[in-house]
């Protein structure tokens, strides 16, 4: 294994360049064969995992997934507290920041985006809960493409461009997922279901977090400081797969169920919706069926 992390690393470092020394001997970034190995690993469970539950009863997973969700909150809430801060302590540039000008700030926001690339570790179990519940409608290639690339991306992003240009995307990431997590822990208690209304929001949230990331990054591109442009080419073509990827699931989900309804209730068939079926429909078909029989 040493000598596998060794080759690695030396294809790395003529292909990168040097890394950035501030983040030398920290966990899991030192060497590249873990992410990859625990990206094989999500990988594999997502194949199997759904051949192996496929006779089995799905579990309810209620109470660790609302404790599950809180902590992420929890997390999301301080990494989205501490760059905003952090930025404003450094006083980063908007339009470009390189990754050594920041001074102090430059290591609080190393810190708090290593939290941020190992939270793309722990949120891999949000697929691993889907397939525990039988959930496999939500196993989409969205969903799998997103929570495969980013820890492997944020790998990379940690070693070579660990502050400056890079918080933005992570900033705004991370207080779309205090809205997304907090839905997904509420949303396993059955009581409050009825009164959440935000998830096709969280949605367009997230579509406008990546126009945003794309504005702000070709800002870089068009008043360019030392942050390395590759880097910020990158990103761009990133947040344009996700933009295609979301917008045909927002799509697929909630255009298309929109129009199925507005058929079903211009064909007289009854509306359903969240799973209640709507009672003023069934009321008038007995009141119907009523007047028939005393004719």
């Amino acid at each position: 294994m040493e000598l596998l992390d060794k080759t690695i690393n030396s294809y790395l470092d003529v292909w990168l360049g040097p890394r950035d020394p501030r983040v030398k001997g920290w966990l899991l970034l030192e060497n590249y064969t873990p992410t990859f190995i625990f990206s094989v690993l999500y990988l594999l469970i997502v194949w199997l995992g759904p051949k192996y539950m496929r006779n089995k009863q799905p579990f309810s997973c209620r109470g660790i997934l609302v404790v599950y969700n809180l902590g992420l909150t929890l997390l999301s809430l301080y990494m989205f507290y501490e760059l905003v801060t952090g930025v404003w302590e450094g006083g980063y540039n908007f339009f470009c920041q390189d990754t050594h000008s920041g001074g102090e700030a430059d290591m609080k926001i190393i810190r708090v985006l290593w939290w941020y690339y190992f939270s793309k570790l722990i949120e891999f179990m949000d697929t691993f809960f889907f397939i525990l519940r039988k959930n496999n409608h939500q196993i989409t290639v969205l969903h799998v493409y997103h929570h495969a690339t980013m820890l492997n991306i944020w790998w990379f992003v940690m070693n070579w461009v660990p502050c400056g240009h890079s918080y933005f995307g992570a900033t705004l990431n991370s207080f779309i997922h205090v809205l997304m997590y907090s839905y997904y822990g509420l949303s396993a208690v059955p009581a409050m279901r009825p009164y959440l209304w935000w998830k096709k929001y969280i949605t367009q949230g997230q579509l406008t977090q990546f126009v945003l990331t794309i504005f702000q990054t070709s800002c870089g591109v068009v008043w360019p400081c030392a942050f390395p442009q590759g880097w910020l080419y990158f990103q761009i073509s990133y947040m344009i797969s996700l933009i295609i990827l979301f917008t045909n699931f927002y799509i697929q989900t909630y255009n298309k169920k929109a129009s199925s309804r507005r058929k079903e209730y211009q064909n007289g068939s009854t509306a359903t919706a969240n799973g209640y079926t709507n009672s003023f429909s069934s009321l008038e078909n007995n009141v119907k069926q009523r007047k028939q029989r005393k004719d």
